[in-house]
């Protein structure tokens, strides 16, 4: 089967993250950048990718890489890549994104007509016609220039992959659900250990940990681009991908997970949300505030996205809500607390500073994200 190079984005900072969920599905890395890794793969790691990876953004189909300094170079590049092996003749194609960084070329919108002007031109040639009705399936195009070196690639997604389906009711400023798998799967949180968020919000947290616990794959409640590909992917690797998701599916498991809000309506939306993802059984959700937070057992973990401001009349009222959670942290002495915020006070009302601390970025927002360690328990104390 042919192999081909597939580019995956993810959140800046935690290509680790990403890096081990590819291994993990036995794909071979070619090239780690920031915000996004390569690795090599043919149709059937197209699908398996959009299905099983939790913390990519979207599988991109690498189509060429080459040097650019002029537009002139980006045209002739982009005119001799074989087109008419990946999109067919009635194929719809454009070029939904461009960015350039420390490069010649940097007009983005530019950038986008040059290529798919090329475009045109090769497949005018290689279909011996003069205009295209565009009216089949939709093969959307992107292109990244960093340092003069261009990547073009077509996207297999479509909708980001952080829409897993299930977030139909969502919180004010929520946390996505790319991100938030990314965060747990950083810590050392496993399905026997509780876990707690006491800001569940739209309840992503509880919901991405119980999905990772059931090992549910995040893309089995969703379609995508490629789906209607029959001219690169057959069918049967879609249907052949979704049945290994299915047989690796854990219902039974055995976990405790709870998240609390202060608001009522949002803890409902949360319930309904993990109903929607297939996990409600495996949750529990309360109206509960940040100040009772309060757990019998040991060596849980909190996991957590706090307001940053957005969710409360006024930032002074901050620093009491984060002195709260500091109180809760003394409580639940033997837990570890991860918290992402983009609150730069955080460890200062606390009252503790973090053992690890990572920048990174939710949407536009720059954050923090704070790792407060507790001990490791004994084996004999899991």
């Amino acid at each position: 089967m042919k192999k081909y190079q597939l580019v995956v984005p993810c959140h800046f900072g935690l290509e680790s993250v990403l890096k081990r969920e590819i291994i993990d599905l036995g794909y071979e890395i070619s090239l780690v950048e920031d915000g996004r890794i390569t690795f090599e793969g043919d149709a059937e790691a197209i699908c398996r990718a959009n299905i099983f990876l939790r913390s990519a953004e979207r599988v991109l189909l690498q189509v060429a890489k080459f040097k650019a300094y002029s537009f002139e170079e980006l045209f002739q590049n982009v005119k001799a890549i074989p087109w008419e092996e990946f999109i067919p003749v009635d194929g719809k194609f454009w070029v939904t994104k461009a960015s350039s960084v420390k490069s010649k070329l940097f007009s983005t919108s530019d950038i986008q007509s040059i290529v798919k002007k090329a475009m045109v031109e090769r497949m005018k040639l290689k279909y011996s016609v003069s205009w295209f009705d565009e009216d089949g399936c939709a093969y959307p195009i992107r292109v990244f220039i960093i340092k003069d070196e261009v990547t073009v690639a077509i996207d297999t997604t479509g909708d980001s992959l952080h829409k897993r389906g299930y977030r139909l009711n969502s919180a004010i400023a929520p946390i996505s659900e790319t991100l938030a798998a990314a965060l747990i799967m950083l810590t050392p949180w496993k399905k026997d250990r509780i876990l707690v968020d006491p800001f569940c919000g739209s309840g992503t947290f509880p919901i991405e940990a119980a999905m990772i616990g059931a090992n549910i794959a995040p893309g089995m409640n969703r379609s995508f681009l490629a789906e209607n590909w029959t001219n690169l992917i057959d069918k049967k690797e879609w249907y052949e991908a979704v049945n290994e998701a299915n047989d690796l599916i854990n219902l039974d498991v055995d976990m405790d997970i709870q998240g609390y809000d202060i608001d009522p309506s949002v803890v409902k939306s949360a319930r309904e949300n993990a109903k929607l993802a297939g996990v409600d059984q495996l949750i529990h959700f309360q109206r509960r505030e940040v100040k009772d937070l309060n757990h019998p057992k040991k060596f849980g973990f909190v996991i957590s996205n706090p307001p940053y401001g957005e969710r409360l009349e006024d930032k002074k009222d901050l620093p009491l809500l984060y002195h709260e959670i500091g109180e809760a942290m003394k409580r639940l002495d033997s837990w570890s607390t991860y918290l992402i915020t983009s609150y730069d006070e955080a460890e200062k009302y606390i009252g503790r500073k973090a053992d690890k601390n990572r920048k990174l970025y939710n949407g536009m927002i720059k954050t923090y994200y704070y790792q407060f360690l507790g001990p490791k328990p004994k084996k004999s104390g899991r």
